[in-house]
């Protein structure tokens, strides 16, 4: 049976998609976009703001260069199983960011975040599920 999705597809998309989303947040934190349209819209002063953004950057980074890591784009000697289980903790960030935006009073956050960290998680389960990228 054929896969719909590849491992390394899987990680590309991922990467790109987390670019995206770091560059989104990186506009917040600058104040270009406004962040009263994430983080469920509770975010009620621009220092509170700074704090979990520039945390969200730092995660997003983190997440890319695992999956790098995990992709062979960069030559590393970290074991499988500890990338694996940094993506499967990934999987499940997502999954509860995924919970938390559906209760999100920004229908931006609502409608764009809530199925952009499903189909987060869900690449993120995709990409342990095979021991071997083909």
């Amino acid at each position: 049976m054929k896969k719909l999705i590849s491992q390394k597809r899987a990680i590309i998309i991922m990467i790109a998609l987390l670019t995206v989303v770091l560059a989104f947040h990186t506009l917040v934190l600058t104040e270009i976009i406004p962040y009263g349209i994430v983080w469920a819209g509770r975010i009620s002063s621009l220092g509170d703001m700074r704090k979990v953004e520039v945390i969200s950057i730092g995660v997003n980074a983190f997440a890319i260069l695992i999956l790098l890591l995990k992709g062979d784009y960069i030559q590393h000697k970290i074991p499988v199983k500890i990338l694996n289980a940094i993506i499967w903790l990934l999987a499940v960030l997502f999954s509860l960011n995924t919970m938390g935006n559906l209760f999100a009073e920004s229908r931006f956050e609502l409608y764009f975040f809530t199925p952009l960290t499903f189909i987060l998680a869900v690449l993120c389960l995709r990409i342990v599920i095979e021991k071997r990228l083909k």
